[in-house]
This record gives structure tokens, C-alpha cells and sequence, in this order.
């Protein structure tokens, strides 16, 4: 949250199996609309949180699975746990406020008692959290008896059921809604509480997050029964809450739109390529389009034509240099003839790029240095780099654009990095 100096433009709450993520879509392709529309329009000035009832074990599974952004905000565990940035740093605070009356010990007595419950994996078990498997037959008769047991024993704890088979036990002050109650709190006490929250959810643990007054939440097509329940015995007349006619990300892009808090189009859902002069120059979009672009071009979905390496060269100074991660350095104008060789080499493949923390600083007034993650995904196969560009005008306007003066980049730590310079371009 210390990236920005002031309050997000919008913020945006997500649960992530089934509404962020898609798992019954192998292409991710509402997932990677939702990354570039991310990127492109909000990075910069907004707060992306993840809300999951997955364990950061399990969260972090996810992220090698499938191509997802970085949250500036990670809410794990149901809401048991609050970490920030790149280095997921642990709220103590929040922490602190969830041991009140609240005993581990005597939860997992209590619920030995109980033949019908059926312990989660360890990884799921955490110290604010205890996670079983009930039938759903069995489920609300055991949820409350069981509370009644635990509040004799002097706790004071929650009790979600969600998926029609997942009983999570929390401190009673725990859970999706009650973490962002906490979060929003926090910005406001910093003189930074968002324009804007849009929460988005698919099922029971993430109904708290629609009954927050004065954000905006979508439940998206595939919503399970259980929150559609909820919401209609709880929010069905809150104008700000809808159920979205997509699935997942898509769903989500749709509320954005809806609700108009700031573009709705995804860059990915733009047909024509070619180099439209905006009204502003932005430095993040020029990025995401350029990708998308370089995409299309090695999946063969755009001509191979001279015309677009002509518009490529046009914004590269031709004094520029590229620093390839194996340290190997050409000229820009030699990787950009190099991409004529490169064109439709991954057709029928499945072939994705995607840019993530696009985050571009103005470092003079006709300059600007933007740093991302340039993200490879062939198959099984992911690659990613650490990437800074420096972009410098020459005799234009920032408003006309700016040429690519130097790319250098890195390999990012702890992923698989291409074997040599010739199969990894930009």
C-alpha cells in the first residue's frame, strides 16, 4: 500500500478459484483480458487484492498454475491472514487482534467429537484457521451444535460453510469481509481510503464481502447457490451488488463496466492493430498493446506484413540497445528484424504473454523508465523476466509518443530462463 501517496483510483477485492480464476477455461483467456486491462488502465493509481480461502501454501501453488497478476494485497486463509507486497509481509495487527478469544487448542478438541468431520489437508490447517470436510446433509446441524459447544468453552469464533463441503472455524472478528473491514480502515486512518472497492465473489466465504457498506460487488455468473441465497435474503435491493451475465474475470470486467468505475475494455478485446495515436500518452498501455501485439505475431494471427516492423523500427531510436537476460546485447533494430524470422513460429500452440506491476516513472519531462515483469507462458512451459525500458522523445511531444531508447533485462529468480538468446525476443 506504500506504492501510492495517496488514495487508489480503485480498488479491487477479488476471491480467486471460480471468480478470478476460471479453472473450466484451459486458455485463461478471461483471466489474461482481465491482467491486460489491469495493467493498462489501473495499475499505477489502484490496489489489486486477492481475497482466497486457499493457505499461502496453496495460494502460492496457484500462482505457478495459471497467469496471474501480482496482488498488491493478499487476504489468505478465509481472512485469518493479511500480507502485502511482493514479499507478502505479514500483518501483525491483524494478528494480534484475532488471538481475542480465540483458542486452537480447543477448537480441535471440541471438533475430534464430531465422526462426520473430516480434517483438510495440513497445509490448510493454520493458526487462526481449522479447515474440515462435512456433508452436506450434516453440515448445519453440526455447525450449530458445535458452536454452542465452543462458546461454552469461553471462544468466541465463526463458522463458514462454503463449496457444500467446506467447514472453516475462525475467531469470531475473522473472515473475507471482516480483513477488508480492517483494510479500509487502515487506508482511511492514512488518508488514503479508495474512490472506489469493487468486491467480486463466487460463494459462502465471500458473501461478508457484499454486505460492506458502500462498496460495489459482483457475483459472477457462476456464483454457487449458497451466495445467491445469501443474497437474496440479504442484498437483493442493494442497487450496488449485481450477478453478472459473465464467468469469473469476464464478470468481473462487466461490473467494472457497469458501474462505471473507469474503462471497462480490455486491450486484449481490441481487433485492430495498428498504432492509433491516443489523446494522452500512457506509458503502461503502450507496453500491454506492444505484447499483445508481439503475441498475435508469433501465434500467426496477425499478417506477416512490412508495414508493422516499419511502425516498430519508427519508435525505436536507432541508436537504442537491447540487453538480452543472458547478457547478450543488440541493437533494437536488430531485434525488430529479427521478429520477421519469428512470425507464426508458436501457431497452434498455446502461446500466451502477459506484463505484470507495469509501473512506469517520469524521470525528466520528455522521459520516462518503466519497469514490469514480461511473463512467457508455451505450454507448460513459463519464462519471466525482469524488464526496464527507457523511453526518451525525440523532436515529439510526450502526447505523440516516445521512442524505446534502451531494454535491458533479467531473468526472474526461481523461474526457467531460456537456454540461449535465440528463443526469447523482447
Amino acid at each position: 500500500m506504500d506504492r501510492l501517496t495517496s488514495a487508489a483510483r480503485l480498488m479491487i477485492v477479488s476471491d480467486l478459484d471460480y471468480t478470478m480464476i476460471d479453472h473450466h477455461d484451459p486458455e485463461n483467456l478471461s483471466l489474461l483480458r482481465f491482467n491486460a486491462l489491469w495493467e493498462a488502465n489501473y495499475r499505477e493509481n489502484s490496489l489489486l487484492v486477492f481475497s482466497t480461502g486457499r493457505s499461502p501454501t496453496l495460494y502460492k501453488e496457484l500462482r505457478k498454475e495459471k497467469p496471474m497478476l501480482t496482488p498488491d494485497i493478499t487476504i489468505m486463509s478465509v481472512g485469518t491472514e493479511i500480507t502485502y507486497g511482493n514479499s507478502m509481509l505479514p500483518d501483525d495487527g491483524w494478528e494480534a487482534f484475532l488471538n481475542d478469544k480465540w483458542d486452537r487448542k480447543i477448537v480441535t478438541e471440541e471438533t475430534k467429537k464430531f465422526t462426520e468431520l473430516t480434517l483438510q489437508s495440513e497445509t490448510e490447517q493454520r493458526p487462526h484457521k481449522v479447515s474440515f470436510y462435512v456433508p452436506k446433509d450434516k453440515a448445519q446441524d453440526i455447525m450449530k451444535t458445535l458452536s454452542k459447544r465452543l462458546e461454552e468453552r469461553g471462544l468466541d469464533v465463526k463458522l463458514i460453510y462454503s463449496g457444500g463441503m467446506a467447514l472453516d472455524i475462525l475467531p469470531q472478528g475473522a473472515g473475507k469481509g471482516q480483513a477488508l473491514v480492517y483494510l479500509l480502515k487502515k487506508l482511511k486512518s492514512e488518508g488514503k481510503l479508495p474512490n472506489n472497492t469493487l468486491v467480486c465473489g463466487d460463494s459462502g466465504n465471500d458473501a461478508e464481502l457484499f454486505s460492506i457498506p458502500d462498496v460495489y460487488g459482483v457475483m459472477v455468473s457462476n456464483a454457487q447457490e449458497e451466495l445467491l441465497q445469501w443474497h437474496a435474503a440479504n442484498a437483493k435491493d442493494n442497487p450496488k451488488v449485481i450477478h453478472a451475465t459473465e464467468r469469473c474475470a469476464a464478470g468481473i470486467i462487466q461490473a467494472i463496466g457497469r458501474f462505471n468505475l473507469g474503462p471497462s475494455t480490455s486491450p486484449r478485446d481490441v481487433t485492430d492493430m495498428s498504432d492509433s495515436k491516443m489523446e494522452n500518452f500512457v506509458p503502461a498501455y503502450e507496453f500491454v498493446k506492444f505484447y499483445l501485439f508481439f503475441e498475435k505475431w508469433r501465434r500467426g494471427e496477425i499478417e506477416n506484413s512490412d508495414l508493422y516492423l516499419s511502425n516498430l523500427k519508427a519508435v525505436c531510436r536507432p541508436s537504442g540497445t537491447f540487453v538480452h537476460p543472458s547478457g547478450v546485447e543488440k541493437s533494437l533494430e536488430e531485434c525488430v528484424n529479427t521478429l520477421k524470422k519469428c512470425h507464426g513460429d508458436k501457431k497452434g500452440k498455446q502461446y500466451r504473454i502477459w506484463v505484470d506491476q507495469v509501473l512506469p516513472t517520469r524521470v525528466g519531462s520528455d522521459s520516462w523508465l518503466v519497469s514490469f515483469k514480461k511473463w512467457e507462458l508455451c505450454g507448460e512451459e513459463r519464462q519471466c523476466c525482469i524488464t526496464t525500458v527507457l523511453l526518451s522523445s525525440k523532436n515529439v511531444t510526450v502526447a505523440d509518443g516516445l521512442n524505446w531508447t534502451h531494454v535491458h533485462q533479467t531473468w526472474l529468480q526461481g523461474v526457467e530462463s531460456a537456454s540461449d538468446s535465440t528463443t526469447w525476443f523482447f
